[in-house]
């Protein structure tokens, strides 16, 4: 994998949060506020919901396909969640960064530890609930999950959150568009270190090269 190679001028970002945070509504506003970002669309084998839409969501696949997948190292990294496995496909990740976009890939914390081991210099954002008491009100109020399955994820929840420290940045989703404000000053911030604006930005470029 060579996310972090010298020919890509985008960045890679990991946002990560427990289920009902509001991860993926924040990650959406975000695209529709920013052009230069996109997200990589991950695989998985849990079944498509009749709100989601294949490539769109997910790319839904079969567990025999994704063990495929796995055995030829096309993963960047992957993980079972709840009983099913997500991944993350490495040479769409290098094409993306290869045509200069920021990319974000909403992850969960095993495979933020397993990205951070193959690109060093990618970024870290979790995302908070203001509570665990209101992290269960949204999870209930969704209507997406059993009683059972609520349970589940607050008491995986708890693990999840105990993870936030590993990450760059943390965010607290209680007023989302606070919430959606801190988030795009993240991914602008970065956009203006040194070596970007160098790389990517020609008038930065021009003014070093006559100074």
């Amino acid at each position: 994998m060579n996310a972090n190679s010298e020919t890509h001028n985008g960045q890679l970002f990991l946002v990560a949060a427990p289920s009902g945070a509001g991860k993926t509504s924040l990650v959406h506003a975000a695209l529709k506020n920013d052009p230069k970002l996109v997200v990589c669309i991950s695989h998985t084998t849990r079944e498509r919901r009749s709100s989601e839409t294949d490539g769109v969501n997910y790319h839904f696949v079969t567990q025999q396909t994704f063990a495929r997948m796995i055995a030829d190292e096309q993963f960047l990294e992957h993980a079972e969640v709840f009983g099913q496995h997500y991944g993350t496909a490495r040479k769409q990740v290098d094409t993306l960064l290869a045509q200069g976009k920021d990319v974000i890939l909403e992850i969960d914390w095993q495979g933020a530890e397993q990205v951070r081991r193959l690109v060093p210099d990618v970024i870290g954002i979790f995302i908070l609930p203001p509570s665990v008491e209101v992290l269960a009100q949204r999870l209930s109020s969704r209507g997406q999950d059993s009683q059972k399955s609520i349970q589940v994820r607050l008491s995986q929840a708890t693990l999840e959150i105990s993870k936030a420290p590993n990450f760059d940045y943390i965010l607290v989703n209680d007023d989302f568009e606070e919430a959606l404000a801190d988030l795009l000053c993240v991914f602008r911030a970065l956009r203006l270190r040194g070596e970007r604006q160098i790389a990517g930005n020609p008038a930065v470029a021009d003014i070093l090269s006559d100074s």
